[in-house]
């Protein structure tokens, strides 16, 4: 066996025989976190990738996700939403969508994970694999304007929505949705409204479209020109989730990290839309002169899973009925038609 002696260690100064490793370089870690992100990359694999340990990614990716989020949530995501940023949303829908009045499209949308320890079947959803539910209001830009995540995979959309801080909101006002208002070229004040499906309860400020297998004329133009509108969230998912791979695959992680992971990507997706709008006419859908819908590129690639409708997916009240009934009304006379709305029922 053969010793270093005393004048041995004296001619290797410059190692450093220190236990501890020299710390990560913030940009490092952002790199890793993105890739994980926007590939889906395992941490076994950008370990290989960027030489970095698997434990220390496994503990800074949720580290860095939280700080995306944070530093950038008040300019893409802020918390409140006042009365005049509805309106313009509102603005928004009518000018792009032809749908008046209209402050956002909602929808759920299941993240697959692995099954926490001790979970039972909290997690287990209606399609038979472990999921947590993310649910969100989107506007007219396809920017995320309200989200939900962590919600049980066993929930539906109707109990998340109904146990959400969104609900009574609307339900007593503080949302500062604007005050009812006529259509153009109508004299009726209607509330300003968002738009759902079966899910979601029919209310003056929650529309969605007539569900029987037999509907009339009149009924069939309400439900295009709301289902137009509407296709926004659907391509809001499809687009995030065909930038950030990271949502289609099973998340390996615990549902704490998994939270901070859909965060971060709603935070870049919204960072992006602001930032490089062009890039977003490559992946969402179009129209061509005559209005038909021309699919975008995100409905070719694996897309998220719809959340469970529920059972109380029909209920509506007086007020919602009398609206929606209204709406229907203007959409089929000449202050509400637009004109290639007969080609497409």
């Amino acid at each position: 066996m053969v010793l270093f002696c005393s004048r041995e260690r004296r001619q290797l100064p410059e190692i450093n025989i220190s236990r501890y490793r020299e710390p990560l370089e913030p940009g490092l870690k952002l790199a890793v976190t993105l890739r994980h992100l926007a590939t889906g990359s395992t941490y076994a694999d950008l370990m290989y990738a960027f030489r970095v340990a698997r434990n220390s990614i496994s503990l800074f990716v949720p580290k860095v996700c939280e700080a995306i989020y944070l530093a950038y949530k008040d300019e893409v995501m802020p918390d409140e939403i006042t009365t005049e940023d509805w309106m313009r949303i509102a603005s928004d829908f009518e000018r792009i969508w032809n749908l008046p009045h209209a402050c956002g499209a909602l929808d759920g949308k299941h993240i697959r994970i692995r099954k926490p320890p001790n979970s039972g079947s909290l997690f287990f959803n209606y399609k038979h694999f472990f999921s947590t539910v993310m649910m969100a209001l989107v506007d007219a830009d396809y920017k995320f304007i309200w989200l939900s995540v962590g919600s049980y995979g066993s929930a539906s959309d109707s109990q998340i929505f109904r146990d959400s801080e969104l609900r009574p909101m609307l339900e007593d006002g503080t949302l500062d949705l604007p005050p009812p208002s006529p259509l153009p070229n109508g004299e009726t004040d209607i509330p300003y409204f968002l738009i759902g499906d079966d899910a979601f309860p029919l209310r003056s400020w929650m529309m969605k479209p007539y569900s029987r297998k037999r509907l009339d004329h009149d009924e069939r133009i309400f439900n295009y020109r709301l289902s137009r509108a509407r296709r926004i969230v659907e391509n809001a998912f499809g687009i995030l989730a065909m930038r950030f791979q990271i949502l289609i695959g099973t998340m390996q992680q615990l549902p704490e990290t998994v939270d901070l992971i859909v965060l971060s990507c709603t935070t870049l997706h919204n960072l992006l839309r602001i930032r490089k709008r062009a890039d977003l006419q490559l992946f969402a859908d179009e129209e061509d002169n005559n209005h038909n819908l021309i699919e975008g590129q995100w409905r070719q690639g694996a897309q998220l899973t719809d959340g469970d409708p529920g059972y109380q997916r029909n209920f509506g009240n007086a007020a919602g009925i009398d609206q929606r009934n209204y709406l229907k009304n203007y959409f089929n006379s000449e202050a509400g038609a637009v004109d290639w709305q007969e080609n497409m029922i």
